[in-house]
């Protein structure tokens, strides 16, 4: 029991630390990106209704909506964009159309997963070293390079993995979540009557008396929310209940306490609006403070970062981007990974973010149709899911998201006002990025389909090649092939080449599902063929990580003997040739075939063992 509650605390520190880190820094522009905007007149009666409407969006948006509805939607046990696209088409596999309709909205809403993980760390930083100018308004010149300085430091210890540092998030966080209750806390005092706000009639009255003004802030209330997707994403990190307890019992009361001090601190002063976050604090405090929100905002981000390698690799497994170099950073969490490419093209984005935009308040206007677009589309999937996946009647499939669906699709598009000014830079990056995966997903159903018409049957192949047997050699082979049941190309360049079989031939498939895992119960399907030549399809799930030579190990006691050390994998390295006629476009060929060109090796993706790998080369027109 003790155990229990202790790891429950354990889980609950991590879930502030990580879950909650990127919403956690939201205090240092929500506000002052509000009344920034010059839409909203500096009143007391508005100040406490923009207040309201900030409690009421957290109430609503992440109490209700994400800890309440949307995490119980887990895909056995796992969260994130991916995870419910793989629960709401397999809810509706039945129905191709919509399933297909389905897919490509959910996959739009995993590429501007990167558009966010681009504006997110630089608006994070940059508010927060911001702070300097309160410290000393000289200090303005250094503070695009010192966020700088701090975005390369943090990208540049990714290769060595979190397990270090990561023992440390928990604590930094909740240590950030008291300071700033404290300093929420201590304004309050002075105006106690501040919190009569709670009140969700101060947010009515507000629309009531301002419906265009309320419209148009949206985009910048928007901001307190940031990162609320992160609670579904990393459920299968921490589970329900530490990511419940943490939002209700830290981080909520944290949130809502430095708002509402905010608000009364600028009812006090109005002159705070240039930067009310830094400036609740005592004068002797506020450089220990701009540290400490450096650290928070480095721990958000990583968040953010570590979420984008995590995405990355569902992807690839889910055959919507192609095989890139994945290192482990750990060899006891499979989930701690490092994407090169991914990395240092977030990184190069950012810097290009902070230098356009210059300063959190410009960001603030580039942040909010990417996440907004990701909530209205997580919206739209858990319908489909407790309709089509649970069986739920139609109206209370609608009575529960039809709520949701009103307030995310009004969030976004009071954010389409913003995108002349900064939003079509997240929108950019993620449309980029969604070129590029419906581009390979429908390049390798191309490329499938050609080798699959010119494919020779493997059974009747085999019966033919053992009418006159060629020369039996001793170990075993293995055969990747795209396709089961079908020859593949580098067992044709063996014979025709070596002209000789080994003698044990396993051809082997690897498969990947719309489920996060696949226990190794359930890995291995077998099929013998005869002549001491098996058919293999190895089945692995989005989050499992493909590891051949492990799951082949398991046919053992199926009847087939292969030993480690004397077996040979053999692959085929094909090259894509694009041809003018049917299929796709001709630049989309062209970067299909680049792309397919620069994918890393096969036999790192699948943990073959290098030195015996024979990789035999083909050339495919599509």
């Amino acid at each position: 029991m003790q155990s229990s509650k202790s790891s429950l605390a354990a889980l609950t520190l991590g879930a502030i630390g990580v879950v909650y880190g990127d919403i956690g820094t939201s205090v240092l522009y929500a506000m002052k990106a509000v009344f920034s905007t010059g839409h909203v007149p500096f009143t007391a009666a508005n100040v406490h209704g923009i207040l309201s409407i900030f409690f009421w969006t957290l109430t609503v948006i992440v109490s209700i909506k994400y800890v309440v509805l949307v995490l119980r939607a887990d895909n056995h046990g796992e969260g994130g964009l991916i995870a419910m696209l793989a629960l709401a088409s397999t809810s509706v596999k039945d129905k191709p159309e919509l399933r297909r309709v389905l897919l490509v909205v959910g996959i739009f809403g995993t590429c501007l997963f990167y558009g966010d993980g681009v504006i997110t760390p630089a608006i994070s930083v940059l508010s927060a070293v911001e702070g300097l100018e309160v410290v000393s308004p000289a200090m303005r010149n250094y503070v695009i390079p010192l966020t700088l300085a701090v975005l390369f430091c943090l990208f540049a210890v990714q290769k060595r993995g979190t397990g270090g540092i990561g023992r440390f998030f928990g604590p930094i966080t909740l240590v950030w979540f008291f300071a700033i209750a404290v300093l929420g806390i201590s304004h309050i005092a002075g105006n106690p009557a501040i919190l009569k706000a709670l009140s969700p009639h101060y947010a009515l009255l507000f629309m009531y008396h301002n419906p265009v003004t309320t419209f148009i802030i949206l985009g910048a209330v928007v901001l307190c929310v940031t990162g609320a997707e992160a609670l579904y994403a990393d459920l299968g990190h921490f589970g329900k209940k530490p990511i419940r307890l943490a939002w209700f019992s830290v981080v909520m009361p944290a949130l809502t306490l430095n708002y509402f001090g905010q608000g009364a601190l600028l009812l006090k002063n109005p002159e705070a609006v240039k930067n009310p976050f830094f400036l609740m604090a005592p004068d002797w405090a506020t450089l220990p403070l701009v540290l400490l929100a450096t650290m928070a905002t480095v721990v958000a981000s990583q968040a953010m970062i570590t979420g984008a390698f995590s995405v990355t690799k569902q992807a690839i497994q889910l055959g919507y981007l192609p095989r890139l170099h994945i290192r482990h950073t750990s060899v006891r969490e499979t989930g701690q990974i490092y994407v090169p490419l991914v990395n240092w093209g977030l990184f190069i984005a950012i810097v290009v973010a902070v230098v356009m935009f210059k300063s959190s308040e410009n960001l603030g206007a580039a942040y909010g149709i990417a996440v907004t677009s990701d909530m209205l589309i997580t919206t739209i999937l858990t319908f489909f899911v407790i309709r089509y996946g649970w069986k739920y009647p139609l109206w209370l499939c609608i009575a529960a998201t039809g709520w949701f669906f009103v307030v995310d699709f009004t969030f976004w598009a009071s954010n389409l006002l913003k995108l002349e000014q900064g939003g079509w830079f997240p929108v950019l990056i993620g449309g980029g990025v969604f070129t590029l995966m419906m581009t390979w997903k429908e390049g390798r159903a191309l490329l499938n389909d050609k080798i699959r018409a010119d494919s020779i049957d493997l059974k009747s192949f085999l019966e033919a090649v053992f009418v006159s047997p060629p020369t039996r050699v001793e170990g075993s082979a293995v055969f990747l092939t795209s396709e089961p049941g079908t020859v593949p190309n580098a067992l044709l360049h063996n014979l025709k080449h070596n002209k000789v079989l080994h003698e044990h031939n396993l051809f082997v498939t690897v498969r990947s599902h719309e489920v996060p895992w696949i226990g190794m119960n359930k890995r291995v399907e077998i099929e013998s063929l005869g002549h001491d030549c098996w058919q293999v399809i190895l089945h692995y799930g989005f989050k499992n990580d493909p590891d051949v030579p492990r799951a082949l190990e398991q046919i053992r006691a199926r009847g087939c003997e292969i030993e480690r050390m004397k077996t040979s994998y053999f692959l085929s390295r094909d090259t894509v040739i694009p041809t003018i006629g049917s299929g796709m476009a001709p630049w989309r060929e062209k970067l299909f075939a680049q792309m397919h060109h620069n994918a890393s090796a096969a036999a790192d993706f699948l943990n073959l063992p290098n030195n015996s790998v024979v990789e035999l080369g083909s050339k495919i027109e599509i």
